[in-house]
């Protein structure tokens, strides 16, 4: 998961995911599967077997033994189905009215003869609006890579930043390399 993922994902949430496997684990069973063992093993992509010793320790009170791999698939799933219903609200909000973005990378440009365009590394903070949101969902839904999202990241800026929409900076063109952070507010 990049950056951009990562940024839009806590934006989505009003409480951080679980922490511990076992609370994970937790919620996936009672949550997702409706305390179906069936259900848990289909979600978590292991065998129904597996999903009986997971609840079995659960209700000992330990916590459950796994792999790697199925950890990092629990964390998956607890990542999307962690409240739905907060996601949806919040993307609606960004697509419609917009989101608050403050971003920090370095950034190349190219521009009229004489300009440089060694990349330069800032911090910007600027309101975007509901159509870069819907192209940065789009892209993110159909799995994009970061490279990919930065793309658009970057046409966004370029128009709505750099360019002020349109009355400034005509020929101007904007990359989007090494994202440090992102933060997406006001959504």
């Amino acid at each position: 998961m990049g950056e951009i993922d990562e940024g839009l994902e806590r934006s989505e949430r009003t409480k951080p995911i679980p922490v511990n496997l076992s609370t994970r684990v937790k919620f996936l069973w009672a949550k997702v599967a409706k305390q179906d063992t069936k259900a848990l093993a289909e979600t978590a992509g292991i065998s129904v077997r597996t999903a009986q010793r997971w609840v079995k320790a659960l209700k000992a009170g330990e916590q459950p033994a796994m792999t790697k791999a199925n950890e990092r698939r629990v964390e998956q799933q607890v990542r999307a189905k962690w409240q739905p219903k907060v996601k949806q609200r919040v993307r609606n909000a960004a697509e419609t009215n917009g989101f608050m973005l403050t971003l920090s990378g370095t950034f190349g440009f190219s521009s009229a003869a004489g300009s440089t365009d060694d990349p330069r590394p800032r911090t910007i903070t600027h309101k975007m609006p509901g159509g870069v949101a819907q192209e940065l969902y789009a892209a993110r839904d159909a799995g994009a890579s970061q490279a990919e999202q930065e793309r658009v990241l970057a046409k966004g800026l370029r128009e709505h930043y750099f360019k002020d929409n349109g009355t400034r900076a005509a020929s101007l063109d904007v990359e989007l390399n090494d994202v440090a952070w992102i933060d997406v507010e006001g959504l």
